[in-house]
């Protein structure tokens, strides 16, 4: 069976990639900017049904435009979510991305409180940084622990959940899109890192619009 490589440059092939995933939504209940937003995750995730379980907080676009704008920082809750994200377009506003599962303060929390590290990580970070945004792809535990702590405290943060998995991560992120502050996040069990990331990288993009 021989193929013929039609597109080759990078440009090209996303150019392309999205042409191909419009056409294969089709009509959507999304705005332009969350559209946007779906179309990056589907094309992180390789995966079009996905687009029909993302839900979004009627101000979660605002949300993180804001937060990126104003220079806030990016808190994930794996290393993997964190090497996703376009660091050189966030530090443009002046934000970092934060990950500190491998803290040791975090290992030593979470061993003394019988929790994930991802969890205690979490909790850690968004206790004493300047954090505009919050994604989680991967630990359910982490996004239930953000739930909680911004339940208790509040927070101004956007919080992206998007958790994969058959254990609690569809009960995290149904949890979450029952709360009345920003938020994004992926009904069911599908998700991931990779999704986490490319919602935060297409806000990155808008707000780059936005100036």
């Amino acid at each position: 069976m021989e193929f013929e490589l039609r597109f080759s440059r990078p440009d090209e092939i996303e150019e392309e990639s999205f042409r191909i995933i419009r056409e294969e939504l089709g009509q959507t209940p999304f705005n332009q900017d969350e559209l946007s937003v779906v179309i990056r995750v589907v094309h992180a995730t390789g995966d079009v049904s996905i687009a029909s379980q993302m839900k979004f907080h009627p101000k979660a676009i605002q949300a993180g435009i804001e937060a990126v704008r104003a220079g806030k920082d990016v808190l994930t809750d794996v290393n993997m979510v964190a090497a996703g994200i376009d660091k050189t377009r966030l530090s443009r506003f002046g934000g970092r991305v934060m990950c500190l599962i491998a803290d040791p303060g975090a290992a030593k929390k979470a061993q003394e409180e019988g929790r994930t590290r991802a969890d205690a990580a979490i909790e850690i970070g968004i206790d004493q940084n300047d954090i505009g945004i919050i994604a989680i792809g991967n630990a359910p535990t982490a996004l239930l622990s953000a739930v909680k702590y911004i339940d208790r405290n509040g927070c101004n943060s956007l919080l992206v959940g998007t958790p994969v998995g058959f254990v609690n991560a569809a009960e995290s992120k149904e949890l979450l899109s029952s709360r009345p502050y920003p938020f994004i996040t992926i009904l069911g069990r599908k998700g991931g890192s990779p999704a986490a990331a490319a919602i935060v990288n297409a806000l990155l993009r808008l707000a780059e619009c936005e100036t």
